[in-house]
């Protein structure tokens, strides 16, 4: 039984496991992202978090320490001038792994792994298809509060007010200016007899 054995052996042995996880460790630091298998990169989490962490103040000390782990001396320059100010003021969680899919050759399931603090882009998120419902004209939308009800109602009364106000105007000076049916019936009819008859 292999209750709490912590890690996993990724078909290596430990030095070949150690110098994967350095080698893919001085990649992620260097590119900030990479693309490996799934296993390896939930592990290489937690190889490379806790020399984030480490790298966070810089000493000679703390440079040592990361230097062991890696064994690149341009990964440790990069990790300490770069990585570790940027996640200052980020309690831990330096690393995402988004899932791929799955390897043409071996079926193996891939993953991309990358720094948080230098990929802000999120992943696209499938849009949410609208829930069609078969009862018309209403909708599922909730009705605002009271007070903007009541506000909405009044510019409402007040627009429509106004409205109403310019149309009988404009009908009052159509009317003046426009002579009626009637008038212009008994106009017509005076034309019609004031004409000789032959």
């Amino acid at each position: 039984m292999r209750h709490q054995v912590k890690g996993r052996k990724l078909g290596r042995t430990t030095p070949h496991r150690k110098a994967t996880l350095q080698a893919l460790s001085c990649a992620l630091i260097k590119e900030r992202r990479i693309k490996t298998t799934l296993a390896k990169a939930k592990e290489l989490r937690t190889y490379v978090e806790p020399l984030i962490t480490t790298a966070k103040v810089d000493s000679t000390h703390n440079r040592r320490k990361v230097f062991a782990a890696l064994q690149d001396k341009y990964a440790v320059t990069e990790i300490f001038e770069e990585v570790g100010p940027a996640a200052l003021d980020r309690p831990g969680g330096y690393t995402r792994v988004l899932k791929l899919g799955f390897r043409l050759g071996d079926a193996a399931e891939m993953a991309v792994i990358e720094l948080v603090d230098f990929n802000d882009v999120q992943p696209e998120k499938k849009e949410e298809k609208k829930k069609r419902t078969r009862r018309a004209g209403k909708s599922n939308k909730p009705e605002p509060t009271e007070d903007v009800n009541i506000s909405e109602k009044k510019k409402v009364a007040e627009t429509t007010e106004s409205e109403t106000s310019v149309e009988v105007e404009n009908k009052k000076t159509d009317s003046e200016s426009a002579p009626s049916d009637e008038s212009v019936k008994k106009s017509s009819e005076d034309k019609i007899e004031d004409k000789p008859s032959e």
